[in-house]
Formats: C-alpha cells, structure tokens, sequence
C-alpha cells in the first residue's frame, strides 16, 4: 500500500476507471432525482441517522456532490443579499480590491469572512438565513458535533472566465511539492475535515457559470498530486458537468471533487453565491471569526427567537473547548471546559439579561 504519493502515482488510467460510474437513483431512497450522475434532494428532509447516512455515502463513495432544491426560502435569502450587496458597495467605496485563490484580482466581487459581517451588519437576517434545517442536517452528517461555519460571498461578473479543475482546502490549497510532503493517510484524513457548500442568491442557468464538477472524482486517492497534472485537466475539460441552480438551491460536496467555477458567459447576470466552508471541530477553519463579536449582538435576536437557536448558534458560536488556556478554564466536572454554544445556551434558557451574557462571554475569551 502506498505511504506516500509522488507523481508517479496519478495515473489518468486508473483516475478513469474511478471515475466513469453511474449513479443510480433506487441506491439513494430520499433523493428525488439524478442530473449528470448528481444526486437532486427536496429542500426539506427528516432528520435521522437514516438520512444522515445515506448523504454520507453520497459524499464519500458515490457522487460526491448533492443538490438540495429550495432548501433556502427565496425571502430569507434576499434579505442576505441585500447586505451582501452593502458590503461590497462599502468595499468598493474604501477602494477595495478583493483577491481570489483561483482568478484574477477584481475579476470578480469578494466578501471575505462574509460570516461575522453579516451578523454584525443585521443579525436578525443572520439568524434567519443560518436557521436552516438543512444545512444543520449535512454538516451535521458529514462532521458531526461542533462543527465551524465560515463563509465567502463571491459574485461572478459577466466575462468572468472559468477556474482551472482543482480540489479544495486543506490539501488542495498546496502546490504538488507541498501536498507531497503528507503521508497517503493524510491524503485520506483531508476531506473529512471539511464540506464545501453554494447557496445560490440568484437563478443560475448554465450560462451563468454554475460550478463544474467530475462526479466520483473525490474517491481518487492521488487526486490531490494528480489535479495538478495538465492529461488531469484535460479530462476533466471533457467529462465535467454542469447544474443550473434556482435561487434558494444548495448544493454541497466532498472537499476532494475535482471542481472548478464556470464561465459566466451571460450578458448581464451577476452570479452570486455564498459559499460556506465548514469545518470539522478537530480541523483548522481556513478564516478567523471574531465569534464574540457576533455572539454579542445575536443574543438580543436569540433571546426571544421563535426559530431553531440551535441552528443559529451552532452557525455562530464556537462549539469545541480546545485549544484554551486550562488555567483559566479548566474543565470542571468533565474532560474539557464549558464552550462558547454552551455558555449561548445556558444564557437564553435562563434568561440572562444582555449585561449578565456579556461578562460570562467575556471571561470565555481570555
């Protein structure tokens, strides 16, 4: 068995082999439909291991990439884009370029930790857009409890030309020399550190650019040493698909797909999407989120929020006690302190007043 991987191991042979599969709909009970070796789930789905596993499976062995149909009410997300719009113009106003990993600086607009900046600009839109039963469901399934959201808002302008095939964060996000310097179980270990998730904010037929992917590409086990290679993006070029998304659709994948954004070849739609990265509680979140800073100003929504607050803090409050200072919080009654989601709790049940919630949140943090 390999140990590690060189170039020699990406073999675009055995990369066919892996990936010419078909995708059959009777092997998937809760899907509704199959589009290009896609799986289409409802928006709305019940919750369960059951379920859970099924999109597990999806993940890892099958496709690789789900589709949820409306699982965003078209409301709450133009709510969302109402402030995503305001941030950019902000950004534009200050003179602001956005850089991107995969295109050119200002070739598209950027909203970088997206997160935090939506929840300080209207948190009562923060806590309806993260109050979503779905996306709790697949983050829940593919990374467990105590997962991290992050997001980045990108909107493809028109012109705006397609990325070159890749895979995403963490190892994707190093050149082949630095991938090569993990061992092949790390290679394994990388995806299922983080899902990789767009919810589409405006209709996006296909010559909008939706996002290209090689279904049944993240079982490829050299895939992060061979994306590199040109006879691997040649192939993807040829076998890739493509799926027009409607507003309020969110489609989630293996970090590890092959994938890449298309060409926005209309005259005059902005594609944009928030594009959620959400990371295991025992992996690294690619961004830093000031979590305190939305905590403070979520809690006077979540205090009389009719809507999942579950939902709300697991989008917003850090979920995992470590790595903290033991001195300071040291695990009482258990192996590891108090986190933040359960100091959000405990506040709202109880009925803490926002002064008594800001001094306990303030000791969390030192």
């Amino acid at each position: 068995m390999t140990t590690w991987f060189t170039a020699a191991d990406a073999d675009l042979e055995d990369f066919r082999s892996v990936c010419e599969q078909k995708t059959e709909l009777s092997d998937y009970p809760h899907a509704i439909d199959v589009a290009d070796h896609v799986l289409i789930y409802p928006g709305r789905l019940p919750e369960g291991l059951e379920i859970q596993s099924e999109l597990v499976r999806a993940l890892m062995d099958g496709p690789g990439v789900v589709v949820f149909r409306g699982a965003f009410d078209a409301a709450v997300v133009d709510r969302a884009t109402a402030v995503f719009e305001d941030l950019i113009a902000v950004q534009k106003a200050a003179g602001v370029t956005g850089g991107d990993h995969f295109a050119k600086p200002g070739a598209n607009d950027r909203v970088w930790g997206a997160l935090d900046k939506f929840a300080l600009r209207d948190p009562a839109a923060f806590a309806a857009y993260y109050d979503n039963d779905t996306l709790a469901l697949i983050c829940r399934a593919w990374l467990g409890a105590a997962y991290q959201m992050t997001s980045q808002v990108n909107v493809v302008n028109p012109g705006g030309v397609a990325q070159v095939a890749h895979r995403d964060y963490h190892l994707g996000f190093m050149s082949r020399a630095q991938a090569q310097r993990y061992p092949a179980h790390v290679h394994a270990l990388s995806p299922v550190l983080t899902l990789q998730g767009a919810v589409a904010h405006v209709d996006m037929p296909v010559e909008t650019g939706p996002t290209l992917y090689l279904p049944y590409s993240q079982r490829y086990r050299a895939g992060y040493i061979a994306y590199h290679q040109p006879e691997f993006t040649a192939y993807f070029d040829r076998h890739r698909v493509q799926l027009p998304l409607a507003k309020g659709d969110a489609a989630f994948f293996n970090p590890a797909l092959f994938h890449g954004a298309g060409a926005n070849r209309s005259a005059g739609v902005r594609r944009m999407a928030n594009l959620l990265q959400v990371s295991s509680a025992f992996g690294r979140a690619m961004e830093t989120v000031d979590r305190a800073a939305m905590l403070r100003v979520l809690y006077p929504v979540l205090r009389h929020y009719r809507g999942s607050v579950d939902n709300v803090i697991a989008a917003s409050a850090e979920g995992y006690a470590f790595p903290t200072n033991l001195d300071t919080h040291q695990p009482v009654g258990g192996l590891a302190p108090k986190t933040q989601a359960d100091l959000v709790r405990e506040a709202v049940a109880g009925g803490w007043d926002q002064a008594r919630f800001e001094r306990a949140l303030q000791q969390t943090c030192k």
